[in-house]
């Protein structure tokens, strides 16, 4: 027996979206498979790695842990959507200068939740961006070189050392 569909309408990177899904669908799930966005990932369907790291209504949610009957009426931003918008244009160079990717699984989550610490009034040291990359897990790099690309970038922008 087909499970039923419900109707959902939300803003994904800048687009109106009005379909159905069935109420179980995740909405890592849904941004995957309905909506071929494909770079968010999914890692371990639990809410602890961050590879399904996505914006929903400005704040950084974890994919497979919202159902996307959740995100209805709300504006969701993937990394497509920041990636295209040139928003993430300057700390995707940082990571490239630092080596801060590596088989690039982690990096959109990892991206997403560095630009949610860039945008913040928060005072930014490297401490506190080790805990703000907390929840998002790299295998490869041994999290440094992240550090020391968002560093960059906050000084680059703040205008100072941290």
């Amino acid at each position: 027996m087909t499970a039923a569909r419900m109707p959902i309408s939300l803003r994904i990177n800048g687009e109106q979206v009005e379909t159905t899904v069935q109420a179980r669908t995740n909405l890592v799930d849904f941004l995957r498979n309905e909506q071929q966005l494909t770079g968010t990932h999914v890692g371990c369907e639990h809410g602890v790695c961050g590879a399904c790291t996505v914006r929903v209504d400005g704040r950084i949610v974890r994919g497979c842990l919202m159902l996307a009957i959740q995100a209805n009426g709300t504006t969701v931003e993937t990394i497509e959507g920041q990636s295209d918008s040139g928003k993430l244009e300057e700390l995707q160079a940082a990571f490239h200068r630092h080596n801060a990717l590596q088989c690039g699984f982690c990096t959109p989550g990892m991206l997403l939740t560095a630009q949610e610490l860039l945008d913040s009034d928060k005072p930014i040291t490297r401490e506190v961006i080790r805990d703000q990359i907390s929840g998002n897990y790299c295998r490869c790099t041994g999290y440094q070189a992240i550090v020391d690309a968002v560093e960059e970038v906050a000084i680059a922008r703040r205008g100072a050392s941290l």
